[in-house]
């Protein structure tokens, strides 16, 4: 009889997933132990690491689970951490047995890889990716966001993450979730928040590629890439780390900006990766008390940078959108709550919302190519 209502604990645990890696516990091996005696299930799990943050919310979701067994009464948790070889073996679990890769660069990997770059800092790349990506898992999409700009990285702010440290299970991190985005960024493993990154070029292709391969970023449909502004190492190490990554490219409504966003979208044509389009920045808004058009920073930028690049690549290069001047984006980017969240029905927020329209629509068939399947 209590072997059977072992099985039947056992079984309801095996509905019960980390909280940081979404795999069942049965599954890492997690559940060490269970015993049952007299309406008491006694349980113990076993942590992948000492202090882990997520130790209340497992206490809660494994006495749940156990007390849907109708036998059980009372439930007592006791927690225990793995060791070097159960760690080792959940590695094994979460890398498909295989040693470190980027997931990305494989030929099976059905992630869109998206690098949002400008030709210059100051254009609101950050908020543009920290909105679409966002925007992006409100749709159901499971999504991941590297702050790729080792220098001046802020999407943590941005998230409203700043501060928080990554779970890490030895050489591997599980990366924070905020509004649904898994995130990564170098300002999570500074000693200090303020602390300068004083990287040489080639130290920031290795950073690049361990912020892709550490990290357990799960399945993902689609991984955004915040880039620093310009056309140097780490734009050039996405194109060589995955060649099959795509290219946004941000400017803002001066012609003078188009110039200078037309260089971030030629280093990318030249490393053979898609540009899939232009998103103007700051673009002019109406004005409330007048209903007046405000060109804060001129007209023609966005379509002039999307001419150009066209050009460029022998194929139409979309201006997907152009997001007004809101000073609510801004307010956003410094409390941590993006404005397709904080104000969706705002114009930017629509804006967002049109230019995600464009991105998640297909528009190649699939009739005729030849997928990766082997019977």
């Amino acid at each position: 009889m209590s072997d059977s209502i072992k099985s039947a604990i056992e079984s309801e645990l095996a509905k019960v997933s980390d909280p940081e890696l979404h795999r069942p516990i049965t599954e890492l091996g997690m559940v060490e132990r269970i015993e049952f005696n007299d309406g008491l299930a006694e349980v113990s799990i076993l942590l992948t690491i000492t202090g882990c943050p997520m130790r209340d919310r497992l206490q809660k979701d494994v006495s749940e689970a156990t007390l849907k067994v109708s036998e059980v009464k009372n439930v007592r948790v006791n927690f225990g951490v793995m060791n070097d070889e159960q760690r080792d073996r959940v590695k094994k679990l979460l890398r498909g047995g295989r040693e470190k890769f980027i997931p990305f660069a494989q030929p099976e990997s059905l992630t869109r890889v998206i690098g949002v770059s400008s030709g210059k800092g100051g254009v609101g790349k950050s908020s543009v990716t920290v909105n679409l990506a966002v925007a992006l898992a409100q749709r159901g999409f499971k999504v991941g966001l590297l702050d790729a700009d080792v220098y001046g990285h802020s999407i943590p702010r941005a998230l409203g993450i700043d501060g928080k440290r990554p779970t890490a299970i030895d050489q591997t991190f599980i990366p924070l979730e905020a509004y649904g985005v898994k995130t990564v960024s170098i300002e999570m493993f500074k000693p200090d928040r303020a602390d300068p990154v004083a990287y040489r070029g080639p130290l920031l292709h290795r950073v690049l590629e361990q912020l892709l391969s550490d990290a357990y970023w799960g399945d993902l449909d689609f991984l955004l890439l915040d880039l620093p502004p310009g056309t140097g190492d780490i734009a050039i190490s996405l194109g060589q780390l995955i060649p099959g990554s795509e290219i946004l490219v941000v400017t803002t409504p001066q012609i003078a900006a188009a110039e200078v966003a037309e260089r971030a979208g030629r280093i990318a044509h030249q490393l053979k990766q898609q540009i899939i389009g232009v998103i103007e920045n700051m673009s002019p808004y109406i004005e409330a008390s007048s209903n007046t058009k405000v060109a804060l920073f001129g007209e023609g930028g966005g379509e002039e940078t999307a001419k150009r690049l066209s050009n460029l690549v022998g194929a139409d290069v979309p201006l997907l959108g152009k997001i007004p001047f809101d000073i609510a984006l801004r307010e956003g980017g410094d409390s941590g709550q993006p404005v397709v969240t904080a104000k969706p029905d705002s114009p930017a927020a629509l804006e967002f919302e049109s230019v995600i329209d464009q991105l998640t629509l297909r528009k190649k068939s699939l009739l005729g190519v030849r997928l990766g399947l082997s019977t």
